[in-house]
């Protein structure tokens, strides 16, 4: 989604937030919505789901890395835990926490918020929370609310994507689910009282009733400077995986309303983003493998956005094997299991990473791969498309079986040059203990001059049990 004015180290023992300097912040909504300390900078947001955390395993951590002029570092971070004061909650086995993650200033003081989903929370019920962002950083935090009955609610906080949808200029907070509604909380948060009301988004169709939304995100589509809110699920009768495309609206009746469903071929994944610089944000979804022939490894597809809203027909369909793009197609590579979209080289088209969780690079058997297509002024395109391993030069560390290099991807600015940077997730590095690498973003492209790169011990997170680090925000 385009940025817009509205929007957007502690110990795992102690469970204390450090407070780092920044800049003072107004009163305006953040420039940033993944600016958590107001300092300018974008922030990045990584999880470890699996993280041990007071002895209790898979409890989760979440690891907050704060951008800066030179981007950022291991040392330089936040962890929180359920255990953190001032986090409703406690850590205990199998929550998961931090599974889902998204960012925005929801109350309007300067400072963007982090929202935590923990949908394995009480066996399965699931919950979320807002930690509050300020000029010393992440502190305090207010309990999302969930459906008054747990079966109505299996997952709650499976997923999560924060827009203005209703026109008011106010953030808003898209909560869902394993089950068939999404909770949409309206702006006009407080810290003492949370939301100023919410309603309930029914996922229905003609054709059925999508089950699940396993992917949130938040678009102007057709340019009205109302965020859109793109689902991806499961059509509960033909099985078919895709998107549906609700439209924001300032009516109070209906906020928002059916637009489009898009069928991408069967796989959760959508990015939005301005792909072709007109004003309107575009989807790109992914693919299954062998969704376009009997033995591909996978595809995105992108559709445009325009005035009348999203087209449903795809601009591009790119697989590994479309020109310019580097490598072979080859089955169960799943080229497209992760994707972020973000302007890395500056030209005012916005860029797609794209993870191929399972590549093959030599004889390292699901090692994982990242290519990063380009946007022009046609749309998305294979030309000048670039690939990148652990066997790239300039890129730490080496490939290794079941890496899963590009479990997660995310093209932000975290060094404030006007270009989009690289995160990449790799949740099997070292044994599942997981890794992130940070990539600089230039005019000519992704550089790998500068590189960071770090794994669970660099944050403070143990690697008792296989953290997973790696989880990163809009995955």
């Amino acid at each position: 989604m385009r940025t817009r004015t509205l929007l957007l180290a502690a110990t795992l023992t102690t469970g204390l937030l450090t407070a780092l300097p920044a800049t003072a912040a107004t009163a305006a909504p953040a420039r940033f919505s993944d600016d958590f300390n107001g300092d300018g900078y974008r922030d990045l947001v990584t999880a470890a789901p699996s993280a041990t955390v007071g002895g209790k395993a898979r409890a989760g951590a979440v690891v907050v890395n704060y951008g800066s002029k030179s981007g950022i570092s291991a040392s330089r971070h936040t962890v929180i835990t359920q255990n953190t004061a001032g986090v409703p909650g406690t850590a205990e086995t199998d929550d998961e926490f931090g599974a889902a993650l998204a960012s925005g200033d929801l109350n309007r003081d300067g400072y963007a918020d982090l929202v935590v989903g923990t949908p394995d929370e009480n066996g399965g019920a699931g919950t979320a929370v807002v930690v509050w962002g300020g000029k010393t950083g992440l502190s305090g935090a207010w309990t999302v609310p969930g459906p008054g009955s747990s079966a109505a609610h299996d997952q709650y906080g499976l997923t999560l994507a924060v827009g203005d949808f209703t026109g008011d200029g106010r953030a808003d907070l898209a909560v869902g689910s394993l089950g068939k509604d999404v909770w949409v909380l309206r702006g006009g948060f407080t810290k003492a009282s949370g939301a100023a009301s919410r309603f309930v988004l029914r996922t229905e169709l003609e054709a059925g009733v999508i089950h699940g939304a396993q992917g949130l995100a938040a678009a102007d589509v057709n340019g009205d400077h109302i965020d859109d809110l793109v689902i991806s699920g499961t059509d509960e009768r033909t099985y078919d995986d895709g998107q549906l495309v609700y439209t924001g609206s300032a009516d109070p009746a209906t906020p928002l309303s059916l637009q489009t469903f898009v069928h991408s071929g069967a796989w959760r994944t959508a990015a939005v983003g301005d792909l072709n610089g007109d004003g309107y944000d575009d989807v790109v979804a992914a693919t299954a493998p062998g969704s376009v022939s009997a033995n591909d490894g996978g595809s995105v597809r992108a559709y445009l956005g325009g005035a009348s809203g999203l087209r449903t027909t795809p601009q591009a369909t790119i697989t590994q094997n479309s020109p310019g793009v580097p490598g072979t197609d080859e089955h169960e590579d799943w080229f497209g299991h992760s994707l972020s979209v973000g302007d890395v080289n500056g030209d005012g088209y916005a860029d797609v990473a794209v993870g191929a969780i399972y590549e093959a690079i030599g004889p390292d058997w699901q090692t994982g791969a990242v290519t990063l297509l380009r946007g022009s002024a046609a749309g998305l395109t294979g030309t000048g498309a670039q690939s990148f391993s652990q066997d790239t030069a300039g890129v730490p560390g080496s490939a290794e079986d079941n890496d899963f290099f590009g479990s997660a991807v995310r093209l932000s600015d975290l060094n404030g040059d006007g270009r989009a940077d690289l995160s990449v997730g790799a949740h099997g590095e070292n044994d599942s203990d997981g890794a992130v690498w940070s990539l600089r973003g230039s005019a000519s492209g992704i550089r790998t001059t500068g590189a960071v790169s770090f794994g669970p011990a660099a944050t403070g997170v143990p690697a008792t049990g296989h953290p997973h680090l790696g989880r990163l925000m809009g995955q």
